[in-house]
């Protein structure tokens, strides 16, 4: 496992072990999300680009079962514990459909995991090789990791109708 290796020689690299985040876009997406939820992964935070949620089972060995389908599964990997994950995915994309990432997200919010789903309308898959979807998906990551991991904070409640006097007659 790479993560392990980046552990073992973060003095070297000048980065902080505690705080390596997993990113990946497509397969590359499912890749992540699965390797996040591995007990010895350790990963202080994930980012998921229209990530598949399952394989298929034309993708697996002949004669892979139910049970091997499930196993494969990122939904399965799953857990109170897991790191806190933000997920981009294009609404017109027919490579991953978006519902992958809803359900993802879906999973994530009942294992209680601090998560965010940013979905943008009218485009397809990769939709992010645009630079100006590239910037605003790294601006959401940054802020997102800078929230949940460098300088983890809570806010306070929100108030219902979004407070600042939205919606309120001025007196």
């Amino acid at each position: 496992m790479h993560i392990r290796w980046v552990r073992e020689h973060a003095d070297a690299l000048g980065i902080d072990p505690k705080r390596i985040a997993m990113a990946g876009y497509s397969a590359g997406g499912y890749i992540a999300v699965y390797t996040a939820g591995q007990p010895d992964a350790g990963v202080a935070a994930c980012i998921a680009s229209y990530a598949a949620s399952e394989v298929t089972r034309g993708v697996l060995p002949p004669g892979s079962d139910d049970a091997a389908v499930k196993a494969t599964s990122t939904l399965t990997q799953i857990h109170q514990g897991y790191p806190p994950t933000v997920i981009f995915h294009g609404l017109a994309d027919t490579t991953i459909p978006p519902e992958n990432s809803q359900r993802l997200l879906q999973a994530l919010r009942d294992a209680k995991v601090p998560c965010e789903l940013h979905t943008f309308a009218g485009v397809p898959h990769e939709f992010d090789s645009h630079p100006e979807f590239a910037e605003a998906c790294a601006s959401i990551a940054n802020f997102f990791l800078d929230r949940e991991v460098l300088n983890p904070r809570t806010y306070p409640p929100f108030q219902p109708g979004g407070g600042r006097g939205r919606g309120r007659a001025a007196a």
